[in-house]
C-alpha cells in the first residue's frame, strides 16, 4: 500500500508513514511494550457500547487517508542500527484545523528499550518543524498526564511551554484523566 505522507530524516532517525508490510514488527514492539504503555494510552469510554478497534491494516489505511486529507500525520520512528532499520515507536501530528486556528496536537510513544536516548524529543522537534514550515501551522499542543515525567521532559526539551491543566481531558487507561498542556507557537507566523 502506498502512503503519501512525509519522510523526515534526522541523522540515523527517520520518521515515515507505517506500511501494511510493517505489521509484524509493529505488533511485536507493541506486545513487548504493553505494560510500559498501558498507563499512558487512550482508551474508549463505554458510552456507545463495545465498538471494535480497527485491525492493523484498517489503521494504516485510515492513517494514510487522514494524511491525504491533511488532517493527521502519523509517522513511525525508525533508526539505522548496524545497517538495518529498526522500528522504535510512533509520533502523530493530529487534530489539524486550519482557518483562523491553524493548529493541532502531537502525541507519541516509544519502545521502552529506546527510551531516554533522545529519539522521542528529536522526533517531536522534527515533526514540529515540518508542521511549522511545510503546513504553516501556528500552534501545536502536547497534552500529557501530569505524572508522566518522561513525557514532560520530551515536551520541554522540544521547546514547548507549559500552558495549564485540563481536568479530565482524555480517557486514559480506563478513566477520564487530567492532562498538562504544553504549547509551541510558530515564530514565523
Amino acid at each position: 500500500m502506498f502512503s503519501s505522507g512525509p519522510i523526515i530524516r534526522d541523522g540515523e532517525l527517520t520518521l515515515k508513514p507505517l506500511r501494511v508490510r510493517d505489521r509484524d514488527i509493529w505488533h511485536q514492539v507493541r506486545r513487548v511494550n504493553r505494560e510500559w504503555l498501558t498507563p499512558w494510552e487512550a482508551t474508549r469510554p463505554h458510552i456507545d457500547g463495545d465498538i471494535p478497534l480497527p485491525n492493523y491494516v484498517q489503521m494504516v489505511r485510515y492513517q494514510n487517508h487522514e494524511m491525504k486529507l491533511g488532517r493527521s500525520y502519523s509517522l513511525a520512528l525508525w533508526i539505522s542500527d548496524g545497517g538495518r532499520q529498526r522500528f522504535i515507536g510512533q509520533v502523530t501530528l493530529g487534530g489539524i484545523v486550519l482557518g483562523a486556528y491553524r493548529g493541532g496536537y502531537i502525541g507519541y510513544w516509544i519502545d521502552q528499550r529506546f527510551a531516554g536516548r533522545g529519539y522521542t524529543t528529536r522526533a517531536v522537534i522534527a515533526l514540529t518543524e515540518y508542521a511549522f514550515s511545510e503546513l504553516q501551522l501556528h500552534r501545536i499542543e502536547i497534552n500529557l498526564r501530569p505524572e508522566n515525567e518522561a513525557s514532560r521532559k520530551v515536551a520541554e526539551k522540544a521547546g514547548y511551554i507549559y500552558e495549564g491543566l485540563r481536568p479530565k481531558y482524555l480517557h486514559i487507561n480506563g478513566d477520564w484523566r487530567d492532562h498538562s498542556t504544553y504549547v509551541k507557537e510558530n515564530p514565523t507566523i
